[in-house]
Formats: C-alpha cells, sequence, structure tokens
C-alpha cells in the first residue's frame, strides 16, 4: 500500500509566480511506439518541458540535478556547469548530456529516453571525477511539476511504497512520480522561492529542510540520492491517471536494464526508416539533418489523437511566461501540419499523411473551416479565421491522391465544405500566415487558388461537372485579381522598382465595401516596442508569400513582377550570416528578441526565419537557380543535435545575452514547419521540380489561359461598385433568389432565378459586354421568404 507521509507542511505557498522553460531546446524525444505516451525535451543540459499524456500537455517545468560538497559550493546542472548535448542515433531521438564542472573537477553524464512502452522518461546517470572528490559529492534531483499546463495549483508529497521512499506531485486528477535504481537518502517538497531544495542548498550548501508536503503552490521536488554503492543510476519519471497507476509504470520501467530499455528503444525507431528516400545524398552533412528531421516530425505527433502533430514542442520565450499563456507552440495549426505531413511524404513516409488527413476531416468545423489552431482533442484554442488554413486540407489530399496513396476513408465531403467556405468567407481573410493582420495577401490567395482546382479536380472525378466549374471559375476570379490586389504600383523601397507585391493589402473582413487598393491604406503591426511607430504605409510592407504563387504553379517564376518583388525582398528583407542568407517574414516586424537581446514580452524586433531560407531556395530550384547555397545554409542553421529554430539573430554577436549572428534565439526551437521545408528542399532538388507544384493549377494559369473565365464578383460581404467589360458579374447569396436587375436604368427590367449550388451559394450572371455603357441596378427577391430586400445595388461599367 502506498503511505502519504504528510506530516510537515513546507512553508512559502504559494511560491513565487511560475514561469516556463527558455524556448531554444537542445533536443526532443519519445519513443517511437505509440504506448509509451510521454515526450521529453533538454534545454541547457537538464530535462525541461515533459509532455503527457498527449503531445499538447507539458506537465513540469524542468528536472535537473544539484551538485554539492556539503560545506563550499553549490551547482545547478543549468546554471553553473558547462553542457554538452549529443545524438547517440542518427535515425532515433536519444541524446548524451555531458554536464562539467568548469574547474573539470567532475562531470555528470547522462542519456535521456523515453521507456519504450511505458510512460516514463528515463535519465541514465553517471557521476565522474576522481574517486576521492565524488566521494564528497552530495547528488540532489530537483524537479519542478508544472501539472496540467500550470505551475500554480500544484501538489507535492513525499510517499512510501513497497519498501521506497519517493516523491510525486498531483493536480487535477494527473500523477506524476520520481525515483530511481538508487535509494534517496533525503526527500522534500517545497514551495519554489521560498522553501524548496535550490534556496536550501544556496544557503548553506546543505539540505536542512525535509518537509512531507507542499499543498496548491508553485512547487519543487528535491531528493538527495544515495551513492554509496554506486555513482551510475538511472532516474525515472513516470506519470499516470492515478497514483498507483504512476508508481507501478515507474517501478516496471525502472525494473528492466537501462542498456535494454535503450537497445529496444532505438530498435523501435529503425523501423521508422522503411521506405524512406535516399535523399541524404542532395545534404552537405552526410543526411544528419534530413534523417533527424524525419525523426522529429514524426515525434511531434499525438499517440492518443493518430495524425495530430503539433507546431513544435516548445513555448517560445518560455522563461518569460506563465500560466496565461497556456498554448506555446504546442498546438495543432492546420498550415504547420499539413508542411510537416507534405514533408514526411517528401521523404518518403506516407502513413502519417493519410492519418493527418483523417484527423483533420474530423476537426472541420460544420462550417467547413478550421479553428485558427487548436489542442490534439479539437478543442479551439485561438479562433481567428485564416483562410489559408481552411486551403491546406484541400492541398493535401490532393498531394495524397497525386501520390496515389489510398484512402479507405471518404474525404470528398471535407473537401466540399472546405471549398465552400473559402468561397463564401473569402477573398479577404481576417488573418494571413503571419496571423496578425486582415485583406488581400498574396500567400493566401495562392493557397486558396491552388486548392480550389484541387477541390474542382475531385468534384469532377465524381461527376460533377457544374460543381467542379463553379469553383474553379471562383478560382479564376482570385486569380484574375492578384496583382490587383496585393501589387503596389508606387514602391518606394527599392530605386527605380515602382511595381512588386506587397505583403498584404490592408481590409476589415466585415466592411462590406472593402478597400481593395494596395496603393492606400495603412497597416497596423504589432509588437512593436513602446514609443515606436506601430502604423506603415502598406504598400511599404513586404514580405516573401508571393513566392508561394510560383510554388503552387500559379506564376511563372520569371514573371517580371515576380522577379521585381524578389529583388525587393532580396534587398529589405535578407541578410547574411556565416553559414548562409537567411530573410525576415517582413519589414517593421516585431516579433522576435528585443533590442538587447532580452525576451519578447509583446514586443520585440523580428528575427530571420531559416524557414524562409528553404521557401527562397525553392524559388531559385523554380527560376533555374543553384539550391546549393539555400541547403548548406538549412543546414548551417541547425544545432550541433540537427534542431532548426524559428528564428535566428540577425545583428552582431551579444555575448552577453547568448545572442549570436545566424544562432537560435528564444524562439521556438526545434519548428517542424522549417524541417517540413529542408526536407521539400532536398527532395525539390532531387526531382528538379519544386514538390509541391500542382501540374493541374499550371496547366490552368500558366498556359494559353483558353478555360479561364475573366469573372467580378458581387457578394453581401464584396459589395463591388464598378465592373470592366468583357467581364461576367457574378452576384453570389447564401440563399435561393431572383434577381431583379436592369443594365439601362431600369428602361429594360430583367428577372433572373438564381443558379443553387453545393456549396451553399446561390448566383445569378451577368455578362458586361465591350458595348455596355449604363451601369447595372438590382435587388433581390428572396424565395425561402417571398421578400423584396428593399434595396437597389448599382455597379458602374468602366
Amino acid at each position: 500500500m502506498v503511505k502519504i507521509i504528510g506530516q510537515e507542511q513546507a512553508f512559502g505557498s504559494p511560491g513565487i509566480e511560475p514561469r516556463w522553460t527558455h524556448a531554444n531546446k537542445d533536443a526532443v524525444g519519445t519513443a517511437y511506439f505509440t504506448s509509451s505516451r510521454v515526450w521529453f525535451t533538454v534545454c541547457n543540459g537538464v530535462v525541461t518541458e515533459v509532455y503527457h499524456p498527449t503531445v499538447d500537455r507539458p506537465q513540469i517545468r524542468d528536472l535537473q540535478y544539484l551538485i554539492s560538497d556539503g560545506k563550499s559550493f553549490f551547482h545547478e546542472e543549468k546554471r553553473h556547469l558547462e553542457s554538452k548535448v549529443e545524438q547517440i542515433w542518427t535515425h532515433g531521438l536519444g541524446y548524451r548530456v555531458t554536464n562539467s564542472d568548469p574547474q573539470g573537477r567532475y562531470a555528470v553524464i547522462k542519456e535521456v529516453i523515453a521507456d519504450p512502452h511505458l510512460s516514463c522518461i528515463l535519465q541514465h546517470t553517471k557521476l565522474t571525477g576522481k574517486r576521492e572528490f565524488i566521494s564528497q559529492l552530495q547528488l540532489y534531483a530537483l524537479c519542478a511539476p508544472h501539472l496540467e499546463v500550470g505551475g500554480r495549483g500544484n501538489n507535492g508529497y513525499v510517499i512510501e511504497v513497497a519498501g521506497h521512499r519517493i516523491l510525486t506531485a498531483e493536480k487535477a486528477g494527473r500523477w506524476m512520480v520520481l525515483g530511481g535504481t538508487v535509494p534517496f537518502t533525503r526527500l522534500s517538497c517545497g514551495y519554489v522561492g521560498q522553501s524548496d531544495g535550490w534556496t536550501d542548498l544556496a544557503d548553506n550548501f546543505q539540505m536542512d529542510w525535509e518537509f512531507d508536503c507542499a499543498l496548491d503552490g508553485n512547487i519543487a521536488l528535491t531528493g538527495e540520492l544515495n551513492l554509496d554503492e554506486s555513482h551510475e543510476f538511472t532516474l525515472g519519471l513516470a506519470f499516470g491517471t492515478t497514483l498507483h497507476n504512476a508508481i507501478s509504470t515507474l517501478f516496471q520501467s525502472l525494473n528492466i536494464p537501462f542498456q535494454q530499455q535503450k537497445q529496444n528503444y532505438i530498435e523501435q525507431w529503425k523501423r521508422s526508416r522503411q521506405g524512406i528516400k535516399p535523399l541524404e545524398n542532395i545534404s552537405f552533412d552526410d543526411g544528419n539533418l534530413y534523417h533527424h528531421s524525419i525523426s522529429l516530425l514524426l515525434a511531434h505527433e499525438d499517440k492518443t489523437y493518430p495524425g495530430a502533430l503539433i507546431a513544435s514542442l516548445a513555448i517560445p520565450w518560455g522563461e518569460a511566461k506563465d500560466d496565461q499563456d497556456q498554448g506555446g507552440y504546442h498546438l495543432v495549426w492546420t498550415r504547420d501540419m499539413v508542411s510537416s505531413v507534405s514533408g514526411l511524404l517528401a521523404a518518403g513516409e506516407t502513413e502519417t499523411a493519410v492519418r493527418s488527413l483523417i484527423y483533420l476531416a474530423t476537426s472541420q468545423q460544420e462550417d467547413g473551416g478550421f479553428a485558427q489552431n487548436f489542442w490534439v482533442n479539437g478543442e479551439p484554442y485561438w479562433k481567428g479565421i485564416q483562410l489559408d488554413e481552411v486551403a491546406f486540407p484541400i492541398l493535401l489530399a490532393w498531394l495524397l491522391h497525386q501520390h496515389k496513396i489510398p484512402l479507405t476513408f471518404d474525404i470528398y465531403p471535407m473537401i466540399l465544405r472546405a471549398a465552400g467556405y473559402l468561397i463564401r468567407h473569402g477573398p479577404a481573410t481576417q488573418q494571413e500566415r503571419w496571423e496578425e493582420n486582415s485583406g488581400y495577401s498574396p500567400s493566401t490567395l495562392a493557397s486558396n487558388i491552388a486548392a480550389l482546382i484541387c477541390a474542382a479536380q475531385f468534384v469532377r472525378e465524381r461527376g460533377d461537372e457544374a460543381t467542379a466549374q463553379f469553383i474553379e471559375e471562383y478560382a479564376d476570379f482570385l486569380e484574375c485579381h492578384v496583382e490587383t490586389w496585393t501589387v503596389t504600383t508606387e514602391g518606394t523601397l527599392v530605386p527605380g522598382i515602382n511595381r512588386h507585391y506587397i505583403r498584404i493589402t490592408p481590409t476589415d473582413i466585415n466592411n462590406p465595401q472593402p478597400s481593395e487598393n494596395p496603393n492606400q491604406g495603412t497597416i497596423l503591426i504589432s509588437s512593436q516596442p513602446p514609443g515606436k511607430p506601430a502604423e506603415f504605409p502598406a504598400k511599404e510592407i513586404v514580405d516573401a508569400g508571393f513566392l508561394q504563387l510560383v510554388r503552387y504553379g500559379i506564376r511563372k517564376p520569371d514573371d517580371p513582377i515576380i522577379v521585381d518583388s524578389v529583388k525587393v525582398i532580396d534587398a529589405v528583407l535578407k541578410i547574411d550570416t556565416p553559414v548562409g542568407p537567411c530573410w525576415h517574414r517582413y519589414n517593421h516586424d516585431g516579433y522576435g528578441q528585443q533590442e538587447d537581446g532580452s525576451p519578447y514580452t509583446g514586443w520585440g524586433k523580428g528575427r530571420a526565419w531559416p524557414l524562409l531560407t528553404g521557401e527562397r531556395g525553392h524559388y531559385e530550384l523554380a527560376v533555374g537557380g543553384d539550391v546549393k547555397t539555400y541547403i548548406k545554409a538549412m543546414e548551417g542553421f541547425a544545432s550541433n543535435t540537427c534542431l532548426l529554430p524559428e528564428q535566428v539573430w540577425d545583428e552582431a554577436d551579444r555575448p552577453e545575452s547568448h545572442m549570436y549572428l545566424g544562432k537560435p534565439t528564444g524562439s521556438a526551437m526545434p519548428l517542424m514547419w522549417a524541417h517540413a521545408e529542408y526536407i521539400k528542399l532536398l527532395r525539390s532538388n532531387h526531382d528538379n521540380q519544386v514538390f509541391d507544384f500542382i501540374p493541374e493549377v499550371a496547366n490552368r494559369y500558366l498556359g494559353e489561359r483558353q478555360e479561364c473565365k475573366l469573372l467580378e464578383m458581387w457578394k453581401f460581404n464584396r459589395q463591388i461598385d464598378k465592373v470592366k467589360k468583357g467581364y461576367t458579374l457574378r452576384i453570389h447569396a447564401l440563399a435561393s433568389f431572383r434577381l431583379h436587375w436592369s443594365q439601362d436604368n431600369w428602361q429594360i427590367v430583367k428577372d433572373t432565378p438564381s443558379t443553387a449550388t453545393k456549396l451553399g451559394v446561390n448566383f445569378v450572371d451577368i455578362y458586361v459586354s465591350n458595348n455596355q455603357q449604363q451601369p447595372i441596378n438590382f435587388t433581390f427577391f428572396w424565395i425561402e421568404s417571398s421578400k423584396w430586400e428593399h434595396r437597389n445595388y448599382t455597379v458602374i461599367v468602366e
């Protein structure tokens, strides 16, 4: 039976304000088998966030050792020792961590894996150095539970079970236990910054406090390990839904020798390499980043919700964030997830993409949309509308279709609903891919056009020509407006280049008469430092999102506007680092490390993103250039354990802040989008064809364009006031209607019944001939309610 001792409670409740840990990880790992539902991260030489039972729920802040001789010094692993982290294998996520005393007197060598079958992190530990010296050392395990995604409200206990005294923590029914293959000689639970083991040892180098419990606070568990018999042991951190479950898991896991666990762990990971393409031949680092990228992408899939892949096992600038920011990057974004699984598909791994597509179909909202991001159980976190995230599941479905990967599950309803959502809610998006501004975005438009053409292919294969044609024609409407909506003709950023794509033409999606002039309007850029301007002319803010038009086959790489726009982003956004070029998201970006190198805390300065080097490399391939520079650069941005960061420092070195040109900042590392982009760049270079290129899109827009229709769209969320001659004016509504209209100031009146579609849209087409002079006037008679609109609308012909 379990005995919770709980006699003496620690003082100092509830402890200091909780914080998470640094996001620039040195290692990320999990077992390949789904029965082991635990993930670990490593930063500064210690285990940091551990996730359980799903990949989106961090349960601890960190786990490390404290070392003291009891009289003259006290060392904290992550703060006082010199750390080196190495991969144990090329094809699996196991790591060796060597933390060395700066004076060379001792070292703590750890090998970190997850139990291959159980929800337990295993840390094999060896204390090395001169026997005479290390025999005097005391070694303490210190763990800071942040159960159920938060540092507040945790409960810690010293317990006794089966003759063993171990440490445990609980919150909201989630249990965690800590124990090892050597016993603890002293145990204590305390409040962080008040009565925890770190505070205790820092005082006089000795563990004076032994508190049996610490309740309802930000707590830390401390245990002194008995090294009398051996300086080598395994520490286990196990989780469960009950205390008994967690304890049983811990002891079952520790009962198997670590070397056997390690062997089983790597044997599991070797299975993941079946069918993988030999793209290491295209790399310049012998395939290290390639193979580790595959493992990392696989590791970011949940094991309870198959197919759910999160963006990163990291909380950007976590050291500056408390419980209020629960999301971090351990959430599902359909944009990041589709990128991740298409990266795996590029490497030859197909099963994950199939699972992800089914998962997305089950996560789709009733109206066809997708939440901005969500927990792996499908519960929305942020609720913005990003039209590219509605498009990406369609693109994934078509990618699988192109590669002839069988799918028994009927994905067609998801595709039809998503296409309908794009048509009903577009063309302006509430947020583009940087999740900050609404309007007309080249990257969003590119994804929408490509997805709609793909959706039409699926519909046509089902024999529904009318719906397929309707979807294609909406894509044509978007495509023939791309330059009108997103290309400035008054550019000032680069002398001699007046015409180029901008990041976004801002407009409010709730404004039925939206601004669509890229030469006008101002854009509000969030995250600006206090006192700095936050509004800028939209025509002077650029990003590389327009490259997606080339990526999918909507515009040719040598299109003059594309070429000029590349010159602009290279002049404005590019930086050169010791390992190669990198690009900022957009000029005046505020999402990044602050000027002095301190963490982003709601404001800062956007740094360079390695994934954009991959995107720029894809364009270089499309235009016939040399991709070598971009592949080498991405490999250079990776850590020595092959993790790619979200952002790298873009200025001169700041050693005092640990910021170095071309090296990771405090943003997320690893970022799965970057790893996927790297794999796709290798595959694209291997095939001499951009992996995401869609022939069906290119056939429609890059050839003779005979099938393309010149459309102008009037919708209740886009009530235009003019149409060009030679265009068809298509009038959309979300209910059945009869259009009452005239082309000659109501001299001759026509009544045209709307055509229904399977996408929740009804429409009437009016062809505007080259001879048309008078405006087009119209109103609606609503069939179902038998009521008139009681308002006339006018569209001028120009």
